[in-house]
């Protein structure tokens, strides 16, 4: 385990922190620069594309096969995030799973509160449809909130009648809005996630809406007839728990949902993934599971 590459990442992290009473557009402007700096992969054309309700980044690898396509939902917390601060993990993936990698900009609270996000993730996977790509050459992933995107893009094209995806990878998914699972409570020195993080990225999203309502999360759907899911996570999280829950769940339903547990790791270490071992070994990781079960 790379310990001493996290512990230097997250000392440099610390020591830029976002700014005190920021806007949404502040916030994001920080993030955006906090990330700019990392290295994507090489050899990879990235083209600007409209995909349906919104833009996005294609991002295809050099001698890549564009007739598989893998859509990554971006995190956040449907606040901030991008196309942009997510291109060290959708560059990577496009580079280990030899095809193009999607990652939309879909709408963001406050401006834009629940369910706008999950209806633009929809309408993107109902956009490749519609651009001939067939169920067996197309992956859902995503990250964190994007994990939530992509699983719920799944059951909802499942209740929809419509083809299913051959294959969907999720990092650290943020799925549980109550905040009951276990290690919401029992990892209090989350080095990514406060309880107050979670409080206020709910406030912006839900509001006073139904936290366990199938429009924003796909946490208590039924997932039977799902295609095969592999869900990496952290043992250093506090969303630990809804990782492991979701995958008992699915496989309750006879889904084949693997899940595997990096020790160590934080929140969505992915992102820091040329400084960080695990980083790449879970996105080399999705990315063989993906190829392994698209045509």
């Amino acid at each position: 385990m790379s310990t001493q590459q996290l512990s230097k990442i997250l000392e440099a992290s610390a020591k830029n922190p976002p700014p005190e009473n920021a806007t949404p557009d502040m916030m994001r402007a920080w993030i955006e620069e906090a990330t700019s700096q990392l290295p994507v992969a090489e050899n990879i054309k990235i083209k600007r594309v409209k995909c349906g309700p919104c833009e996005g980044d294609l991002i295809l690898p050099e001698g890549g096969d564009d007739s598989r396509l893998v859509i990554f939902y971006h995190g956040g917390g449907f606040f901030f995030g991008s196309s942009r601060t997510h291109r060290v993990v959708a560059s990577n993936l496009a580079r280990a799973a030899g095809c193009a990698v999607l990652v939309p900009d879909y709408r963001l609270a406050p401006e834009n509160p629940a369910p706008a996000a999950h209806d633009d993730s929809f309408g993107v996977y109902q956009w490749a449809l519609s651009q001939g790509y067939t169920p067996g050459s197309l992956a859902l992933s995503g990250d964190s909130a994007g994990g939530n995107l992509a699983l719920a893009t799944a059951v909802r094209a499942k209740e929809a009648g419509l083809p299913l995806p051959g294959a969907v990878t999720l990092a650290s998914p943020w799925l549980d809005y109550t905040l009951e699972g276990a290690s919401h409570q029992a990892v209090t020195d989350d080095p990514v996630i406060t309880t107050e993080l979670l409080d206020m990225l709910i406030s912006c999203y839900l509001g006073d809406g139904d936290r366990k309502s199938p429009a924003v999360t796909p946490f208590y759907s039924d997932f039977t007839g799902l295609p095969p899911t592999m869900v990496h996570v952290g043992t250093w999280e506090r969303l630990r728990d809804d990782s492991i829950t979701v995958v008992e769940r699915m496989r309750a339903a006879g889904v084949a949902a693997e899940l595997k547990i990096f020790d160590g790791m934080c929140h969505t270490w992915q992102l820091y993934a040329p400084m960080l071992d695990e980083g790449m070994a879970s996105i080399e990781e999705s990315a063989a599971f993906i190829k392994a079960h698209l045509a």
